[in-house]
This record gives structure tokens, sequence and C-alpha cells, in this order.
């Protein structure tokens, strides 16, 4: 069965030579500098890897896995062995995720950029694929995988083989019953097409066929009029109905006879229901749908803690990776430890831990690479500065030349502000958050007063200064170190790097009187989770009024060495916008993360419910009454396909799956409930349950549908999960 790519893709000489096989070398660490020979397999999805040429061979990685290739001169790895190994034949395969990117040098440039230039096309060529597309190609890897003496052909015993890999436990007799109808040229084996009707006589999943044949009249197809009956009566669509079903059967009818006729077939329903437009996420909360013109205290602000950090905090890597991934997952608060240096250049590092160091120039140069690369709202660089004096200077310096007019460093208009200005007004602006000398009042008082007098000498002429000479009383003789000393003013912080910090002045908290009586809408507190949990419970309606009118930022705490992460929705619940988080770490806490910030165009800022944008709110979080109705959900969870493997799943056994509904909000709404488990069936099981979940302040709500393969003995083992806002949902009944 040929690849799908295969008959996409133009010719090119590039992928010949991939498929020919190249020795590469690749590059884990300074020290660690292997050989290996890299190959592109027939299929054009996969390239395996062997130590030598000819020998035994396993896959490195799939081309659907691939996000980028970047350039050798991008790998700060690559960078650091630039006299070993010249940059040019150098390149980076980034992977999406999690995973760890991939260094590769070649033995000559042209190598390079053969495969380079061939990746790229591949990763182009999958990234442009349709749903349909994207089945048949998914088709055509199982084949090429189950094939296994790779002769075109499927014997039984191979799809007996290739159905354990698919998680699917099948009677064999069944099966072969299966394989035999399948087979039409009756050659004992299964060739491509003939594999395609296998697979859907494998994936004939009766509760679909039910709810088709409830509409259909025929039992064949259904005609325009019963579709939008279907959309009205199950998907809830309401009049977009008519305009909508024409709209569907475009997109999914395989057969082109059933396009021009607007009817739609058990196939066509079924590529529908498995498409985002059957995706429980409203389509209308995907781009950018919410006011954005508010001021910035208005909007929960995604945030990164320590965000050079890859691993852990005492002895992890530090990486311009990390600043990379974290705005390209579309963090706009980035985190930065910044200590002196040698030869005069400050590093990035978590100060007295053994983590790695790294320049702080080459994290501004990839801060402005990637900033507007996923959002084009403000990033924010949280300055968290124990440099001397002259380290201060040079970093005031790479910020501003590197940055240049991304850098904000006097207001929107130049005028004194009465409120913070909105995501809107700073687009594609980067904002620096540390500690200033002075307020923003008397900075603008001062660059006004520099300009009159400019001004007025512009109009009367540069006046002829006559020196004047001066008798000094004698005193004794300084040194060169006393002469510095007395040179260099007290303050321990550099006046050009203050200058540039604007609306985001870091202050300390002591009580949320005193921040009322004494702090500007401007200045910004840091509290430590265990500080910001412990005001929740004890002041939690002041806490939601000072975050009305200020900017909170949370981090964890640092008994977190493991880069652990803590719950983000209790400190939203009270309305905290930069909630700091440990992106490189997995895990729920996360997704929950990456559920808030997942609507809005994925543009790392979400607005506050209006109750906690009110600096008069009477809103508690840890006794809260929610300003509208309560709601009630219902769902009904039915059927899945095509369940990966759990990391812990065993060699030769096959999922036993279950699925978790979990609501995170207020405490009181937080609840979790789950189906029963399916026996040995992670291809198509059904559950057909029902759950309930009542919410008092569903604007605070998120969902998370998690799938687990059941153990009875141990900790049911993680498949996947899904997490989104409970106002993005396409169905709520109240």
């Amino acid at each position: 069965m040929a690849s799908l790519l295969q008959g996409r893709l133009p010719a090119s000489e590039d992928l010949l030579l991939m498929q020919n096989g190249t020795m590469m070398r690749k590059v884990r660490s300074r020290s660690w500098k292997k050989l290996r020979y890299f190959r592109l397999q027939e299929d054009g999805m996969t390239v395996w890897h062997a130590r030598t040429v000819g020998g035994s061979a396993k896959p490195s990685f799939s081309i659907s896995d691939v996000e980028t290739v970047r350039e050798g001169h991008e790998s700060e790895l690559l960078r650091s062995l630039a006299e070993e190994f010249p940059l040019e034949q150098g390149f980076t395969v980034v992977f999406h995720g999690r995973r760890s990117n991939l260094d590769l040098v070649a033995g000559s440039v042209a190598e390079a950029q053969v495969w380079m230039a061939g990746l790229q096309l591949l990763v182009d060529a999958v990234t442009n694929m349709d749903q349909q597309e994207r089945l048949d190609q998914w088709l055509s890897d199982w084949f090429y995988r189950g094939d296994k003496n790779q002769d075109g052909r499927m014997t039984f015993q191979e799809v007996q083989r290739l159905l354990h890999l698919m998680n699917v436990e099948m009677d064999p007799d069944y099966a072969l019953q299966l394989f035999q109808m399948a087979d039409t040229s009756q050659s004992g084996t299964l060739e491509g097409g003939e594999f395609v009707e296998f697979y859907k006589a494998l994936m004939k999943r009766d509760e679909v066929q039910e709810l088709f044949e409830n509409f259909s009249a025929d039992g064949q197809k259904l005609t325009l009029l019963e579709f939008v009956d279907f959309l009205r009566e199950e998907q809830k669509e309401g009049e977009r109905a008519p305009d909508l079903a024409l709209e569907l059967i475009d997109r999914y009818e395989p057969s082109e006879s059933g396009k021009l006729r607007h009817v739609l077939s058990m196939d066509g329903l079924l590529s529908y229901l498995s498409s985002k437009d059957g995706d429980i996420f409203n389509p209308a909360c995907l781009p950018v749908y919410q006011d954005m013109t508010q001021p910035l205290n208005h909007y929960y602000i995604s945030s990164s803690h320590n965000t050079y950090l890859l691993g852990d905090q005492f002895c992890g890597q530090s990486s311009v990776e990390g600043y990379i991934r974290a705005l390209k997952r579309g963090c706009r608060c980035l985190e930065v430890d910044i200590w002196d240096g040698p030869n005069g250049e400050p590093i990035v590092y978590h100060g007295h831990t053994l983590t790695s160091r790294i320049l702080f120039k080459d994290v501004v140069a990839s801060v402005a690479q990637y900033a507007f690369q996923t959002s084009d709202y403000p990033v924010i660089l949280s300055l968290e500065n124990h440099c001397s004096w002259d380290q201060q200077q040079t970093l005031a310096s790479h910020l501003t030349e590197i940055l240049g007019d991304q850098l904000l460093s006097t207001t929107v208009d130049g005028l004194l502000p009465t409120q913070l200005p909105s995501p809107e007004e700073l687009r594609r602006k980067i904002l620096v958050k540390g500690k200033k000398l002075q307020t923003l009042e008397e900075d603008l008082e001062e660059e006004e007063e520099e300009e009159e007098l400019e001004l007025q000498l512009e109009r009367e002429g540069e006046p002829e200064l006559e020196p004047e000479v001066q008798s000094e009383p004698e005193g004794p003789e300084l040194s060169p170190r006393s002469q510095d000393k007395r040179k260099r003013p007290k303050s321990v912080l550099c006046p050009s790097l203050s200058a540039l910090v604007v609306y985001l002045k870091s202050v300390s908290f002591h009580s949320f009187a005193h921040s009322r009586d004494h702090y500007r809408f401007y200045e910004i507190s840091s509290f430590s989770e265990a500080k910001a949990k412990s005001l929740i419970k004890e002041a939690g309606n002041e806490f939601v009024q000072h975050n009305a009118w200020q900017l909170s930022r949370v981090y964890p705490s640092g008994l977190r060495t493991d880069s652990s992460n803590y719950n983000p929705q209790e400190l939203w619940n009270a309305g905290c916008q930069m909630v700091a988080m440990n992106v490189q770490t997995a895990g729920l806490e996360m997704d929950i993360c990456d559920g808030l910030f997942r609507q809005n165009g994925g543009c790392g800022y979400v607005l506050k419910p209006g109750f906690l944008r009110d600096a008069q709110s009477t809103f508690y979080p840890e006794r809260p009454v929610g300003p509208s109705k309560a709601q009630i959900l219902r769902i009904q969870v039915i059927s899945g396909q095509q369940l990966p493997k759990g990391a812990k799943t065993k060699e030769g056994t096959i999922v036993d799956p279950l699925v978790r509904v979990e609501v995170f909000g207020v405490r009181p709404d937080t609840a979790r409930q789950e189906t029963n488990h399916v026996e040995n069936n992670g291809f198509n099981p059904y559950w057909g349950e029902t759950l309930c979940f009542r919410v008092q302040v569903p604007e605070l709500a998120l969902l998370r549908f998690l799938v687990k393969d059941y153990n009875w003995k141990f900790r049911d083992d993680f498949v996947g999960q899904y997490t989104l806002p409970w106002t993005c949902m396409q169905q709520v009944q109240c």
C-alpha cells in the first residue's frame, strides 16, 4: 500500500537521496557525538537509523511528529561545537510537544541542505493534508508497520500481529472471516485496497450506524433535509443548520456524486463526527473573540516560571529552547534570572544551584525572534536582577539594541496614564517587569523637562561657555579604588535599566490596605503559592478586589525542586492574572493551564469574568455565589476509536479503557465521575454511559476528559486527555 505522500509530492532529488541514506553525527551533548546511518523509508513518513550502513535499523522519528527544521546556527548545542563542526553542516529537527530536539551534523554542507530541504518538504505536505488525507495516510502507516517483510501484501499472520499493535482483541475465527471477506482477489493476502476494506469492517460502529438509521429513510444515505434534522436535534445547531448541512456535506462526503446530490453517506457522517466540526469545543471560541481593549489587569496572562529551565530546579539544563517553547505555546510572561557572568556578559541560571548557564544576550535574541510567531499580543519579561552596576548597564544595552522597536520604553502615547494599557494597544511590544528607581510620574516629568530644555536651546542657540576655574580645597589624595567608589551612586539599581520598566514596576506586598494607600495601578506584586493561597483563605474578597485594579504574579514554591506544578485554578478563582507555571513539566496542572488558554486564538490572554474585573466585587472564592444561575451538564460518553496504548501498558497487552470526566472551578464545583472500563479494546470501545454535573460558577469552570487504562492491581495508566473551558463547550443545557 503506497504512502499517500508518494502521490502528493513532486519529484524531488532530495527525497531520493534521503531514501538512499546518509551517515550523520547525532549530537546529544558536547561529549556525546556518535555517527549513525539515517534513512528515509519508502513510505516517505518515517526516518530510521542504524549504527552502520546495512546494520540493524530502528525507527528514529515520524514526519508527522516534526514541527520544523532549523539551521545549525540556531542550535545553542551546535554553536558550542562550532570549532569542531562547521555550523553549515548541522541542523536541528524540532518535534511537537515536549520531545527533545534532535541535533544532527552531516558530512558536508550539501548533505545537510538535502536533509533540511527534504524534511521541510515532507513536513509541509503533512501539515496541508485534509482530514480524509490524514486518514488515508494513517492507514498507510499501519499497513507499513504490519507488512513485516515489506512485500506490499499482508498475510493473515501479519494481520493478527497488526491487530495487537492497533489495540484490538478479536476472536481469531472472526478476524479470519473479515480477512477472507476483504480478500476479493482470493490470493490469501491483502493488498492496498483490500486492506482499506478490512479496516472499514473493523471500524464498523453499531452505535453510529443506529444513529444514522434513525434519521435515514432508506438506511443508505442522509438527504439534505434528514441531515438538517440531525444537526438540529442531535447537535443543537438551531437556525444555522440548513447552511451548515451544505458546508459539512461538501467537506466530509467522500463521493463526488454524493456531494452533487447533497446527500451524506455513512462514511461521510463518521468522518464528520470524528472531525473538528464535530468537536465539543465551540469553533466560535477558537479565534480571538474576546474584547482585547480592556486594561492588562483584566486578563489572565499565560505565564512561565524560570523559563530557561528544561528540567528540574536544582541541576537541570538552562537553554534558550525554554524561551522558544514557551513562546510557541502562547506564554506571554517569561521569567529571566540574571547574574554577573564572565567577560562582563550577564548570564541566566537558577542562582546558587547546579543548573547550567546561558548568556542573557542569547535569551534576548531568542525572544526577539520568537515573541510574536504565535501571538501578536504583548510579551512581558519578568527580570530577576542580581547583577552588579556595570552588568546592569550591559543588560539595558542588550535589551535596547537587540529588541529595538519591539521594546516598550515609554507610555504608549507619551502621556501619564490613568489605567494600564490594553493588549490591543500593546500589540507586538515587549514590556520589562522589574524594580524601578522612581515613579512613572517622575519619569514623565523628567522627559518633559528635557524636551522643554532642548526646545529652549534650539530657539536661543547654543551659548558659548567660558571655562570656569575653581579652586578645590586641599585634602587627602584618593586611591583609584576610592575615587571609583566616590563616583558611583549609592543606588544598587542602574538608572538605564530602571528606565526600561514602564508599566510593570515590581513592589513588595505588605497588605491589601497598604497597597490601596501607597501603590499605583502600574505596580505589581509577586506572591509565593503558599502566600497566595493563604490570602485567598483569609481575605479572598480583598484579593479579588486587589486583582481588579492591580496585577499579581504567583510563582511555585521553592520546595518544588522537581519542577512540579500547583493547580492554577485556585489562583484564577481570585482573579490572579499571572500564575507562573513550570511549563516543561506535563501533568494535570499543565493540562488545566493549557485548557484555559486554548481559547481566544491561543493568544495568551483570556478576559476574566466581569465579577473579577469589578473593584467593588462581592465575590468570595472560598464561599462563592455565582452571578448567574447554576448550570446542569449531562455528558453522554458513547464510544471511542483508535486509542493509543498507555506508557506503562505491557508489551503484547491491550488497553482496558475507561473515561473520567473532571470539573475544575471553585471548590464546590470541583468534581469527577467515570465510566466502567471496557476490557481489551482500545480500537473502538463502547461505554454508553451518562454522567451529570451541577456547577454554580460556570464562568470559572474547566472540563477535563481523561482516558485511562484500567488496572485493578496498580494505578490506572494515563492514555490521553482533553481540557476546555466550560464556557467554550458547543452544547450547554441549563
